[in-house]
């Protein structure tokens, strides 16, 4: 254990990651409980340590804290998914905005290699939808905009949550081509351009997303299973 993580302060900031780790991976998936003494026994920290961590990931929007019921991984729903991913458009043109043309070596170098990440994890969906998540954060803290960089990080933390519950099946190659595209005309400082490409992908994101579940909802293969049970069909 580092210096930094055996402090209170570093521990409570461990916490805080492998619960956000484990929601964004989908191995805690939404209305999960999170019991205080079970994460506390297992990560190996006091409860004070863990309600810490879910008091910020409550103000983070991915947990739910119920008044003498206990922390649930947050179940946001369709209207408030559609207010944010709004939110989310207007704030990542600012990004776009502020970063095209100004991207430094070292900091397209960084994100080059995210992409490859990205690249690489494609077959894995809980992680490919993490890992794209983490390539826009990055490029909010490319703008050293600390209101921006926070509020980038709570909606696109709410977003993974959004498309663990309603995301359709999509290709995780397709925005990874986005991605790089991207990088490509913010680095060539074609303004107009990136922000073309990133409403562009976000609104793909967002019809992955908030697709209406009687539109991913086949009847006949729900009912399948009770017809064989009735000996109907």
């Amino acid at each position: 254990m580092t210096k930094k993580a055996g402090s209170a302060g570093g521990r409570a900031h461990a916490v805080h990651r492998a619960l956000k780790r484990a929601i964004l991976d989908q191995a805690l998936t939404p209305g999960s409980k999170l019991p205080e003494d079970s994460i506390g026994e297992r990560l190996g920290v006091s409860r004070t340590l863990v309600r810490e961590a879910l008091v910020r990931l409550s103000s983070e929007g991915l947990v739910e804290l119920r008044p003498n019921k206990g922390a649930v991984v947050a179940r946001p729903t369709l209207e408030e998914g559609r207010n944010l991913f709004l939110t989310r458009m207007a704030l990542e043109r600012l990004v776009v905005e502020t970063l095209s043309g100004k991207l430094a070596e070292p900091q397209i170098a960084r994100l080059s290699d995210h992409i490859a990440t990205e690249e690489a994890t494609t077959k894995d969906h809980a992680a490919s939808i993490r890992l794209a998540g983490e390539f826009h954060t990055l490029l909010a803290q490319m703008t050293e905009n600390e209101s921006l960089i926070r509020y980038i990080n709570e909606l696109v933390a709410r977003s993974s949550l959004i498309l663990t519950l309603y995301g359709r099946p999509h290709s995780s190659e397709c925005a990874v081509s986005e991605h790089r595209e991207l990088l490509e005309t913010l680095m060539a400082g074609k303004t107009g351009r990136a922000i073309e490409l990133m409403a562009h992908h976000l609104e793909s994101i967002t019809t992955r997303a908030l697709l209406p579940s009687e539109d991913r909802v086949n009847i006949q293969d729900v009912l399948l299973t009770y017809a064989m049970a009735e000996g109907l069909g």
